[in-house]
C-alpha cells in the first residue's frame, strides 16, 4: 500500500463518520444548549433534565436520517470491499 491510498482511505473514513454522526451529534448539541439555557432562566438545576429531550432528539434524527445514514455506510462499505483485493497486490 502506498503512502497516497493510506491517507485517501482515511480521509474517506473520516468524512463517512463525520456524515453519519454528524447529524446525531449537532442536534444533541443543539438540544443541551437549548435545555441548559431554559433551566439558566429557570433557575432549574437538574442535571438529569438534559437526557430525556436529548435522548428523544437524536431518536427522531436517528428515524428521520436512518435511510440517509445507512446509504453513506453501505456506499463506504462497498467501496472498501470491493477495492480491497486491488489494494492487497
Amino acid at each position: 500500500m502506498s503512502e497516497e491510498l493510506v491517507m485517501s482511505l482515511s480521509s474517506e473514513a473520516l468524512k463517512t463518520m463525520l456524515l453519519v454522526a454528524g447529524p446525531m451529534l449537532c442536534t444533541a448539541m443543539v438540544v443541551g444548549i437549548l435545555v441548559s439555557v431554559m433551566q439558566a432562566v429557570t433557575q432549574i438545576n437538574e442535571a438529569t433534565l438534559t437526557f430525556i429531550p436529548k435522548m428523544i432528539a437524536v431518536v427522531a434524527i436517528v428515524a428521520v436520517f436512518g435511510p440517509w445514514m445507512m446509504e453513506v455506510m453501505l456506499h463506504y462499505a462497498s467501496d472498501i470491499l470491493g477495492n480491497a483485493g486491488e489494494w492487497i497486490r
